[in-house]
């Protein structure tokens, strides 16, 4: 039985179809509805139903998907311990990022683990939820490292710090409020809002703190990262009430009279299965760059 099959078998019953399989195993379509067919014919049982768009395991699917998890967790186990010297660490490393943020020298980061490390593929990705996105794929197996601000992970998840960043109130030049040093959320109650979409964790910070507050507050505009936040409040669309990511910008900005935890990001990793020493060596390479 090839890898390969058991590989795209694991794929499709993570995503739910064979579209998201493809684009996660970099293959066609074609390729993995084949393989899929392949498999099935190999084992002489149905693995997949198709209920609508979805493909939902059958019992015998449920069964095996286990067991086609551990075959290739086994196989990357070997690999890894086969692997003698650093440098000829091979393999992939999954790393969800955020879209327009600095958290560490990345791109630094990335240069020198490519030098010492030229057989391991890197690849990056986000996801338009934001951190609980990001989370979400690592949780799933779809990232095997991620950028996390979420103040309660779940469980099998550790993280890293990173960065910590306040949260700022931000607004155009010529607002009403733009020459104070301070304001409080309530003062803010009326205004129009924007921020960031939800699932991203200063999302959710806020948005607990508003609750706490008894505050509803009215967005018009929701974005996909902090940094645009802070340009269409500063162009007068609304208020922005983020963590300071330390970006330029032509607004006023005022410091936050609540008390709102930081958001504390940090570089998340599953504890089970055991990352490969790939995985591991990038992220002990991102903790190391972190400033402070």
């Amino acid at each position: 039985m090839e890898t390969r099959l058991l590989e795209q078998f694991v794929a499709v019953a993570t995503e739910g179809g064979v579209t998201r399989a493809a684009e996660r195993l970099w293959a066609a379509q074609s390729t993995v509805s084949a393989g899929i067919a392949s498999l099935e014919r190999s084992l002489g049982v149905r693995l997949f139903e198709r209920t609508g768009r979805t493909l939902v395991l059958t019992t015998a699917g449920e069964d095996l998907l286990p067991h086609a998890r551990a075959v290739l967790e086994s196989l990357d186990r070997m690999r890894d311990l086969a692997t003698v010297e650093d440098a000829d660490l091979r393999g992939r490393v999954r790393l969800g990022i955020f879209t327009s943020m600095d958290i560490v020298d990345l791109t630094g980061v990335l240069r020198r683990f490519r030098q010492r490390h030229p057989l391991v593929a890197v690849e990056l990705m986000t996801s338009p939820t934001g951190t609980t996105g990001l989370v979400q794929d690592l949780v799933a197996g779809r990232l095997d490292l991620a950028y996390s601000g979420l103040p309660n992970p779940p469980s099998g998840i550790v993280v890293e710090p990173l960065r910590e960043l306040p949260f700022r109130v931000f607004t155009a030049p010529d607002h009403p409020l733009a020459g104070r040093a301070s304001v409080s959320l309530a003062e803010l109650a009326d205004e129009p809002f924007v921020d960031t979409a939800h699932g991203f964790g200063n999302r959710v910070l806020l948005d607990q703190a508003l609750e706490r507050l008894g505050i509803r507050r009215r967005i018009i505009a929701e974005m996909n990262d902090m940094p645009a936040v802070i340009r269409f409040a500063a162009a007068g669309l609304g208020v922005g009430v983020v963590p300071d990511p330390g970006v330029e910008h032509e607004g006023a900005v005022l410091e936050l009279d609540d008390e709102v935890p930081p958001l504390r990001i940090g570089l998340a990793m599953r504890t089970s299965p055991e990352p490969n020493r790939a995985t591991q060596t990038l992220a002990r390479d991102i903790v190391a760059a972190r400033v402070g």
